[in-house]
């Protein structure tokens, strides 16, 4: 019983820093584009793509395992 509550540890621990990776990541790269092109949408988008980016890894990560 203990070394499944392990397993399954091991296996779900790196979703917590899932979200907040995607959305930093997409900020990152539209606050990077926002600097070349002189804009002040782009980080906005791509902050938004980050977050969509890391559901749709959160969902294939659950459905893998079902």
């Amino acid at each position: 019983m203990k070394d499944d509550f392990f397993r399954l540890m091991t296996r779900y621990a790196p979703l917590i820093g899932l979200m907040p990776a995607s959305l930093l990541g997409g900020y990152l790269i539209g606050y990077g584009l926002d600097y070349l092109f002189s804009t002040a949408v782009l980080r906005y988008v791509f902050a938004g793509l980050g977050i969509v980016s890391g559901i749709v890894q959160l969902i294939r990560i659950l459905g893998r395992d079902t």
